[in-house]
């Protein structure tokens, strides 16, 4: 019998098959996020060397690239994810991408389980991990954007593969209402107490909770869609306690603290904390480092949540500091990443920085501080500032802002 490695290689490809530090291949490959410039608090910056501030980002940590292929008439694989892709949400097939082309989630779901594509019939409605493999921080978030100019700007999805357009304009919607449904639903609820189902939106560069059946304003939910296939594991975590303080994911060939940094602080912060813990030789190892949006959110647990299970977002083998929310509730931290979320505007170009909610992604709305986009969304944060000018969040949903936001290293 041949080795699964060469097997594998066989089917796929030698630029297909990535190994775990174990030697076996991982179902669950993360590819990078894309994100190739460096940044400071505000703007972009040569990439700091050791021992210099800032150093530790994630463009400095460039891992496996999205490989993707055009196969069949409209079919995108990756050979990173093994994962394959409809390549347009133009479903009713009319040569634009507009609000005609949204579905409500249930109608969603059975477009894909019905869609015959490229000869294929097995598409599905993608779940956040998979959905959110396809995100690429290389976009520029258009939301402080004034008009509908959209020459230049850059959405957070590789258009050389990917047919994308900005908000539908003309159905009263906005330029950054490019929500696409995924196939995980909160398993509690947001908004005090709509269900809701997580998605991706691939013009401002955000996982959130989103309403499933009707919004605050009554009307029905839609969203676009974008259907998948194949390597059905992709998602999946295989965690392993190591007995030292560390938890490897089998999946992914990641091995992550145990533990989290136990205080908040800011991004600046976060990333000499890391760096600190390199030369301390922390746990035996010196390559630590934050981990980039892609690889936190690939340990969120999305059937846990802070109302549902008392815990975090997260697997019951990792430790994770209590803390209380800004509606005095008992609950769990947000965590940076070492991914900038990049703005348009001049005046933020560089200066946000990209986290995941393992607790409640609290939020300021209807004048009340509630769970606004579900455990387990991904949104960004200031990378330096007062949280106190910040009372009553930022955005449509008045989005908590903290700063201080604690750490979870990863090496591997």
């Amino acid at each position: 019998m041949k080795p699964l490695t060469t097997a594998l290689s066989a089917i796929l490809g030698p630029a297909c098959l990535l190994l775990s530090p174990w030697g076996f291949a991982v179902d669950f490959p993360v590819a990078d996020t894309g994100q190739r410039t460096c940044y400071g608090l505000n703007d972009a910056m040569a990439c700091p060397k050791k021992g210099q501030a800032f150093y530790g980002q994630d463009a400095q940590f460039n891992r496996k690239t999205p490989k993707y292929k055009k196969l069949r008439k409209g079919v995108i694989a990756d050979k990173v994810t093994r994962l394959m892709w409809q390549q347009s949400p133009d479903i009713n097939s009319d040569g634009a991408i507009n609000g005609s082309d949204e579905l409500d989630f249930y109608s969603a779901r059975s477009y894909c389980q019905n869609l015959v594509l490229g000869k294929y019939d097995d598409w599905r409605l993608p779940g956040i991990k998979e959905l959110y493999s396809l995100i690429d921080f290389r976009g520029t978030d258009p939301s402080s954007l004034t008009g509908i100019d959209t020459s230049g700007l850059t959405p957070f999805i590789n258009t050389d593969y990917f047919d994308f357009a900005y908000g539908d304009m003309t159905t009263d919607g906005r330029l950054i209402d490019v929500q696409y449904w995924a196939d995980t639903e909160y398993v509690s609820t947001t908004m005090d107490g709509y269900p809701t189902v997580f998605g991706v939106n691939f013009a401002d560069g955000r996982i959130k909770g989103y309403p499933r059946d009707q919004g605050p304003t009554g009307a029905t939910a839609v969203h676009y869609v974008r259907c998948v296939r194949d390597n059905t594991a992709y998602g999946v975590n295989s965690f392993v306690d190591n007995g030292d303080g560390t938890i490897s994911d089998q999946a992914t060939g990641l091995t992550w603290d145990q533990n989290d940094s136990g205080e908040g602080m800011d991004w600046q912060a976060a990333l000499a904390w890391a760096a600190q813990k390199n030369q301390e030789n922390y746990l035996g190892h010196r390559d630590w480092r934050l981990p980039n949006a892609k690889e936190l959110q690939s340990i969120v647990d999305y059937g846990r949540s802070p109302d549902t299970t008392g815990t975090p977002a997260l697997d019951p083998l990792f430790n994770a500091t209590a803390i209380v929310n800004e509606a005095g509730q008992n609950d769990y931290p947000f965590y940076w990443t070492g991914t900038t979320h990049a703005g348009e505007s001049s005046n933020h170009a560089g200066s946000f920085a990209v986290y995941l909610a393992f607790g409640r992604a609290m939020g300021f709305w209807q004048n009340t501080w509630t769970d606004v986009h579900g455990a387990g969304a991904q949104r960004s944060d200031p990378k330096a500032g007062d949280p106190a000018d910040f009372l009553t969040g930022h955005g449509p949903q008045g989005d908590a802002i903290r700063i201080y936001n604690f750490v979870r290293l990863v090496r591997g």
